[in-house]
């Protein structure tokens, strides 16, 4: 079941759900809205002409990081990698799903391209996957409230413990 606002703020109380920083306006009727980190951002720069997927694929060989500052302007059809503000802490039965804002897709903007799921158990920052889909260029800036997170109650308990389990950077 998803949780609702009164729903996710007990679990916030209660201290099993815990997203860093959180101010109580980031909380919606059914979801919790989360910002882009002004750390830095990844953008596919170089590397092979081709990339050849298989086990060992790794994201940061084929990017570039750098310095969000003010702002990066996405061409159309281009992807960049980002990161939340935010630190999500789930507990074993509770798992999350990244989606993007409405306003921002109506424009033609995604924040995950598959990877939107956040599994039961996680402490971490999660990295959005931004695509421009849009006919025209536009610019993302740090600190926007970019995305959000719809928590869901599982059936079960499980605690991720995969590759990206400690992930605070991109």
């Amino acid at each position: 079941m998803i949780l609702t606002h009164d729903v996710i703020l007990a679990e916030m109380a209660a201290g099993r759900v815990i997203i860093e920083p959180c101010e109580p306006s980031q909380i919606g009727p059914a979801s919790v809205d989360l910002h882009l980190s002004d750390d830095e951002i990844r953008v596919m720069d170089g590397g092979p002409p081709v990339i050849d997927l298989d086990d060992d694929a790794d994201y940061r060989r084929f990017t570039t990081a750098r310095p969000l500052n003010d702002g990066y302007t996405l061409r159309p059809g281009e992807t960049i990698h980002g990161i939340t503000r935010e630190r999500i802490q789930l507990p074993p039965n509770i798992c999350g799903w990244l989606e993007g804002r409405s306003r921002f897709a109506r424009l033609g903007l995604m924040i995950h391209v598959t990877a939107g799921f956040v599994a039961p158990g996680v402490a971490n920052r999660q990295v959005l996957e931004i695509s421009n889909v849009a006919g025209r260029p536009m610019t993302v800036r740090p600190g926007i409230r970019l995305c959000q997170i719809v928590l869901q109650r599982a059936e079960g308990e499980a605690v991720y413990a995969g590759r990206f389990a400690d992930q605070e950077r991109l």
